[in-house]
Protein backbone atom coordinates (compact mmCIF):
# COMPACT_ATOMS: atom_id res chain seq x y z
CA UNK A 1 0.00 0.00 0.00
CA UNK A 2 1.13 3.14 -0.95
CA UNK A 3 0.56 6.23 1.47
CA UNK A 4 0.34 9.51 0.91
CA UNK A 5 0.77 12.98 3.64
CA UNK A 6 -2.94 13.50 3.60
CA UNK A 7 -3.60 10.23 4.97
CA UNK A 8 -1.87 10.83 8.86
CA UNK A 9 -3.67 10.07 11.85
CA UNK A 10 -5.72 13.01 13.23
CA UNK A 11 -7.27 12.89 16.96
CA UNK A 12 -9.95 10.51 16.57
CA UNK A 13 -12.24 10.45 20.01
CA UNK A 14 -12.36 7.05 20.52
CA UNK A 15 -14.06 5.49 23.58
CA UNK A 16 -11.16 3.02 24.59
CA UNK A 17 -14.35 1.19 26.47
CA UNK A 18 -15.22 -1.45 24.45
CA UNK A 19 -15.79 -4.88 26.25
CA UNK A 20 -16.70 -7.06 23.38
CA UNK A 21 -14.89 -5.43 20.13
CA UNK A 22 -15.22 -6.27 16.56
CA UNK A 23 -13.78 -4.80 13.92
CA UNK A 24 -12.90 -5.38 9.97
CA UNK A 25 -10.66 -3.69 8.06
CA UNK A 26 -7.47 -3.45 6.17
CA UNK A 27 -4.25 -3.89 8.27
CA UNK A 28 -0.81 -2.29 7.97
CA UNK A 29 2.51 -3.97 7.99
CA UNK A 30 5.02 -2.23 10.05
CA UNK A 31 8.19 -1.29 8.70
CA UNK A 32 11.03 0.71 9.47
CA UNK A 33 11.07 2.95 6.42
CA UNK A 34 6.67 3.84 8.19
CA UNK A 35 8.58 5.18 11.00
CA UNK A 36 11.64 7.37 9.21
CA UNK A 37 9.07 8.84 7.53
CA UNK A 38 6.92 9.72 9.91
CA UNK A 39 3.85 7.72 8.65
CA UNK A 40 3.74 6.00 12.04
CA UNK A 41 5.24 8.08 15.59
CA UNK A 42 5.92 4.44 17.17
CA UNK A 43 8.24 1.74 16.32
CA UNK A 44 7.01 -1.79 16.45
CA UNK A 45 9.33 -4.93 16.97
CA UNK A 46 9.58 -7.25 13.78
CA UNK A 47 9.32 -10.08 16.20
CA UNK A 48 6.13 -8.65 18.61
CA UNK A 49 2.90 -10.29 19.35
CA UNK A 50 1.50 -6.59 20.28
CA UNK A 51 -0.42 -4.23 17.78
CA UNK A 52 -1.60 -1.25 17.80
CA UNK A 53 -5.08 0.14 17.83
CA UNK A 54 -6.38 3.28 19.06
CA UNK A 55 -9.92 1.79 19.98
CA UNK A 56 -8.51 -0.69 22.46
CA UNK A 57 -6.87 -0.10 25.62
CA UNK A 58 -3.44 -1.22 26.06
CA UNK A 59 -2.66 -5.12 26.59
CA UNK A 60 -5.98 -5.82 25.76
CA UNK A 61 -5.75 -9.42 24.63
CA UNK A 62 -7.21 -10.25 20.98
CA UNK A 63 -7.66 -12.36 18.44
CA UNK A 64 -6.54 -11.14 14.75
CA UNK A 65 -7.60 -13.12 11.52
CA UNK A 66 -6.54 -12.82 7.99
CA UNK A 67 -10.31 -12.93 6.38
CA UNK A 68 -8.72 -14.08 3.06
CA UNK A 69 -7.50 -17.43 4.19
CA UNK A 70 -9.20 -18.08 7.87
CA UNK A 71 -5.91 -18.19 9.91
CA UNK A 72 -5.83 -16.81 13.16
CA UNK A 73 -3.64 -15.89 15.88
CA UNK A 74 -3.64 -13.93 19.41
CA UNK A 75 -1.89 -11.20 20.48
CA UNK A 76 -2.29 -8.15 22.76
CA UNK A 77 -2.91 -4.30 21.79
CA UNK A 78 0.42 -2.07 22.64
CA UNK A 79 0.98 1.34 23.22
CA UNK A 80 -1.35 4.00 21.17
CA UNK A 81 0.00 4.92 18.35
CA UNK A 82 -0.08 7.84 15.45
CA UNK A 83 -0.90 5.99 11.88
CA UNK A 84 -3.28 6.81 8.85
CA UNK A 85 -6.51 6.73 9.47
CA UNK A 86 -7.55 4.10 6.92
CA UNK A 87 -6.11 1.55 8.81
CA UNK A 88 -7.98 -0.24 11.87
CA UNK A 89 -4.00 -1.32 13.08
CA UNK A 90 -0.46 -1.70 12.63
CA UNK A 91 0.82 -5.49 12.90
CA UNK A 92 3.93 -6.79 12.92
CA UNK A 93 6.16 -8.43 10.35
CA UNK A 94 5.98 -11.69 12.39
CA UNK A 95 2.05 -11.40 12.79
CA UNK A 96 1.69 -10.62 8.96
CA UNK A 97 3.77 -13.95 8.22
CA UNK A 98 2.14 -15.93 10.50
CA UNK A 99 -1.35 -15.34 9.16
CA UNK A 100 0.24 -14.92 5.69
CA UNK A 101 -1.24 -11.49 5.39
CA UNK A 102 -1.54 -10.32 1.65
CA UNK A 103 0.12 -6.74 0.79
CA UNK A 104 -2.21 -5.99 -1.44
CA UNK A 105 -5.48 -6.81 0.23
CA UNK A 106 -4.27 -7.27 4.10
CA UNK A 107 -7.86 -7.17 5.45
CA UNK A 108 -7.86 -8.71 8.86
CA UNK A 109 -10.51 -8.98 12.07
CA UNK A 110 -9.83 -7.83 15.56
CA UNK A 111 -12.10 -9.19 17.79
CA UNK A 112 -11.21 -9.07 21.91
CA UNK A 113 -11.82 -12.19 23.50
CA UNK A 114 -14.46 -12.84 25.52
CA UNK A 115 -13.22 -13.59 29.11
CA UNK A 116 -14.90 -16.66 29.96
CA UNK A 117 -12.50 -17.95 27.28
CA UNK A 118 -10.08 -17.69 29.83
CA UNK A 119 -7.07 -17.25 26.54
CA UNK A 120 -4.58 -15.12 26.84
CA UNK A 121 -1.24 -14.52 24.97
CA UNK A 122 1.92 -15.68 26.79
CA UNK A 123 4.31 -13.44 28.06
CA UNK A 124 6.56 -11.83 24.99
CA UNK A 125 9.49 -13.00 24.52
CA UNK A 126 12.39 -10.67 23.91
CA UNK A 127 13.78 -10.69 20.07
CA UNK A 128 16.98 -12.52 21.36
CA UNK A 129 15.48 -15.08 23.21
CA UNK A 130 12.79 -15.64 20.05
CA UNK A 131 15.22 -15.62 17.69
CA UNK A 132 16.22 -19.56 19.28
CA UNK A 133 12.47 -20.35 19.71
CA UNK A 134 12.23 -19.57 15.77
CA UNK A 135 14.74 -22.17 15.00
CA UNK A 136 12.53 -24.94 16.82
CA UNK A 137 9.37 -24.04 16.59
CA UNK A 138 7.61 -24.16 13.22
CA UNK A 139 6.31 -20.69 12.34
CA UNK A 140 2.65 -22.07 11.71
CA UNK A 141 2.61 -22.48 15.42
CA UNK A 142 1.62 -20.20 17.88
CA UNK A 143 1.45 -20.62 22.26
CA UNK A 144 -1.63 -19.78 23.87
CA UNK A 145 -1.94 -20.09 27.35
CA UNK A 146 -6.40 -21.49 28.67
CA UNK A 147 -6.24 -20.13 32.27
CA UNK A 148 -9.20 -22.10 33.02
CA UNK A 149 -7.19 -25.41 32.99
CA UNK A 150 -3.53 -23.91 33.82
CA UNK A 151 -2.37 -25.68 30.87
CA UNK A 152 -0.23 -24.23 27.90
CA UNK A 153 -1.27 -25.66 24.68
CA UNK A 154 -0.35 -25.09 20.74
CA UNK A 155 -2.82 -24.76 18.40
CA UNK A 156 -1.87 -24.93 14.65
CA UNK A 157 -3.95 -22.53 12.16
CA UNK A 158 -4.71 -24.54 9.47
CA UNK A 159 -5.34 -22.43 5.83
CA UNK A 160 -8.36 -22.35 4.13
CA UNK A 161 -8.30 -22.15 0.47
CA UNK A 162 -7.57 -19.52 -0.94
CA UNK A 163 -10.06 -16.68 -1.53
CA UNK A 164 -10.19 -15.84 -5.55
CA UNK A 165 -13.22 -13.62 -5.19
CA UNK A 166 -12.28 -10.29 -7.02
CA UNK A 167 -11.59 -6.61 -4.88
CA UNK A 168 -15.06 -5.30 -3.85
CA UNK A 169 -15.67 -3.77 -0.40
CA UNK A 170 -18.28 -1.88 1.34
CA UNK A 171 -17.91 0.90 3.95
CA UNK A 172 -20.29 0.25 7.24
CA UNK A 173 -21.26 3.31 8.65
CA UNK A 174 -23.83 1.84 11.30
CA UNK A 175 -26.52 -0.64 11.62
CA UNK A 176 -29.64 0.90 13.32
CA UNK A 177 -32.60 -0.94 14.71
CA UNK A 178 -35.12 1.04 13.09
CA UNK A 179 -35.37 1.98 9.03
CA UNK A 180 -36.56 5.70 9.88
CA UNK A 181 -33.13 6.28 12.00
CA UNK A 182 -31.41 4.80 9.10
CA UNK A 183 -33.79 7.11 6.42
CA UNK A 184 -32.42 10.50 8.88
CA UNK A 185 -29.18 9.68 8.95
CA UNK A 186 -28.51 9.09 5.33
CA UNK A 187 -30.14 12.47 4.83
CA UNK A 188 -28.13 13.85 7.52
CA UNK A 189 -24.75 12.70 5.94
CA UNK A 190 -25.99 14.40 2.61
CA UNK A 191 -26.82 17.58 3.83
CA UNK A 192 -24.74 18.24 6.64
CA UNK A 193 -21.19 16.15 5.86
CA UNK A 194 -21.95 16.04 1.62
CA UNK A 195 -21.66 12.47 1.65
CA UNK A 196 -23.37 11.51 -0.90
CA UNK A 197 -24.72 7.88 -2.88
CA UNK A 198 -25.34 6.29 0.68
CA UNK A 199 -27.36 3.05 0.68
CA UNK A 200 -29.36 1.43 3.29
CA UNK A 201 -30.02 -2.41 3.38
CA UNK A 202 -32.52 -4.40 5.04
CA UNK A 203 -30.27 -6.79 7.05
CA UNK A 204 -32.68 -8.75 9.15
CA UNK A 205 -36.50 -7.63 10.65
CA UNK A 206 -34.54 -5.02 13.49
CA UNK A 207 -31.45 -4.02 11.21
CA UNK A 208 -30.86 -2.12 8.85
CA UNK A 209 -27.31 -0.85 7.34
CA UNK A 210 -26.03 2.00 6.59
CA UNK A 211 -22.89 1.84 3.60
CA UNK A 212 -21.09 3.17 1.13
CA UNK A 213 -19.82 0.88 -2.00
CA UNK A 214 -19.29 -1.37 -3.29
CA UNK A 215 -15.67 -0.19 -4.26
CA UNK A 216 -13.98 -2.13 -6.24
CA UNK A 217 -10.50 -0.78 -5.99
CA UNK A 218 -8.18 0.35 -2.99
CA UNK A 219 -8.20 4.10 -3.99
CA UNK A 220 -11.22 4.68 -4.30
CA UNK A 221 -12.35 2.73 -0.94
CA UNK A 222 -9.80 4.95 1.00
CA UNK A 223 -10.91 8.14 -0.41
CA UNK A 224 -14.49 7.73 1.43
CA UNK A 225 -13.12 6.19 3.96
CA UNK A 226 -10.85 9.00 5.32
CA UNK A 227 -14.18 11.38 4.55
CA UNK A 228 -16.56 9.26 6.57
CA UNK A 229 -13.87 7.72 9.62
CA UNK A 230 -13.45 11.93 10.56
CA UNK A 231 -17.18 11.85 11.78
CA UNK A 232 -16.40 10.36 14.78
CA UNK A 233 -19.08 7.04 14.24
CA UNK A 234 -17.83 4.65 17.13
CA UNK A 235 -17.11 1.49 14.77
CA UNK A 236 -16.96 2.09 10.88
CA UNK A 237 -15.85 -1.18 9.58
CA UNK A 238 -14.47 -2.36 5.65
CA UNK A 239 -17.07 -5.10 4.72
CA UNK A 240 -16.19 -7.63 1.85
CA UNK A 241 -18.30 -8.62 -0.79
Amino acid sequence: FSLSCAEQTKKINYSKKFKNYSNKGFTLIYDEKLFKSKFINKKLNDRSLLIFNNALEKETPIRITNLINGKYLLAKVGINANYPLFYNSVVSKRIASELEINLNEPYIEIKTLNQKNSFIIAKAKTFDEEKEVANKVPVEEINIKNIANNENKNRVVTNKSKSKVSFKYIIKIADLYFEDSAKILKNKLLIEYDITNVKIKKMSKNSYRIYKGPFNNLDSIKREYINIIKLNFENIEIIKL
